[in-house]
């Protein structure tokens, strides 16, 4: 398994990049190499501070950086030596198995669409995260952000998706399905929703278990996938945030509490694309590095762009 690793996106590359994928080499299996992609002279003297030997890694030369500020359609196209565009290609190609960013969040999207392409038969991918649930489970929320607004038959298919996602990476047999909406009943919500919980009722590929509303979230009873547009999810994800913030500055902390911190996910896949694909938060530093890269080989470990290929 080959994991490639953007090393000069993120607020704190090059260096916090390096930092995270050095972490990571104790928590890989044999067999599991990661390859660092970026200007071979900055990671070769950041390794050597670091006193490793950069023989642990596979290391591929890039003479471009796509900037956070850069426009992404047209830098991805004109950067073609961009660490961006060169591990898009070798994921295309076959030579990277997963791929994984803390870069610019448009360049990797654009990537996403026009390189590796979207799966045949996906109406839209999704960006999917993790929510922790008062009860030690991991549930998944999809979009979060990347379709602000959904159809009734996008919606369903996040559902499918989702459903995938809960299976084969977080390990749930026959994961229960949500709609977020602002009630229980069937009758509520937008035209869009209403018209999504008819097509949910009556799909027999997923477990769906009806509306749920905001303050089911993170209790017990918080369904394994929750399915929203990407205006409501990126909003629940932000909120999230802004609540872990908020109570570290306040001194309130717990095991539970903790899992809403990014760092210890790490990043948000792309699902629905023809390869493995998770974008990072852009401030992430040595420790959500090292989950963003522990999080696309649990995606590659899963199959999951071939599991979504075989089920849509």
């Amino acid at each position: 398994m080959n994991i490639g690793i953007d090393v000069m996106g993120g607020d704190y590359a090059p260096g916090a990049i390096i930092e995270g994928a050095v972490d990571t080499l104790k928590k890989i299996s044999s067999g599991e190499t990661l390859v660092l992609l970026g200007n071979e002279p900055v990671i070769l003297t950041k390794l050597e501070e670091m006193q490793v030997n950069p023989d642990a890694f596979r290391i591929i030369h890039t003479s471009q950086v796509i900037e956070m500020g850069d426009h992404p359609a047209k830098t991805y196209s004109q950067k073609k030596e961009s660490s961006i565009s060169v591990g898009y290609q070798m994921l295309k190609n076959g030579t990277l198995d997963g791929f994984c960013s803390a870069g610019n969040t448009g360049a990797m999207l654009v990537g996403a669409s026009y390189t590796v392409n979207v799966i045949p038969g996906v109406l839209r991918p999704a960006l999917a995260t993790i929510l922790p649930c008062i009860d030690g489970r991991d549930s998944v929320i999809l979009d979060v952000g990347l379709n602000p607004d959904c159809k009734p038959d996008v919606l369903l298919q996040y559902g499918i998706l989702g459903s995938l996602f809960a299976k084969f990476v977080l390990r749930i047999e026959n994961p229960t399905v949500g709609l977020l909406n602002i009630g229980a009943e069937e009758t509520k919500g937008t035209a869009a929703v209403k018209s999504a919980y008819e097509l949910m009722k009556e799909f027999p590929a997923i477990n769906f278990a009806g509306n749920i509303e905001g303050n089911i979230l993170f209790t017990d009873t918080m369904t394994d996938v929750v399915v929203c547009d990407g205006f409501v999810g990126n909003i629940v994800l932000k909120q999230a945030e802004a609540i872990y913030s908020l109570l570290k500055k306040r001194n309130i902390t717990d095991s539970f509490i903790d899992r809403f911190n990014f760092e210890n996910t790490g990043g948000t896949p792309i699902v629905g694309i023809n390869a493995n694909v998770v974008i990072g938060h852009g401030i992430s530093q040595r420790k959500a590095i090292m989950n963003m890269i522990l999080q696309t080989r649990n995606v590659v470990r899963a199959n999951l762009a071939q599991k979504i290929i075989e089920a849509i």
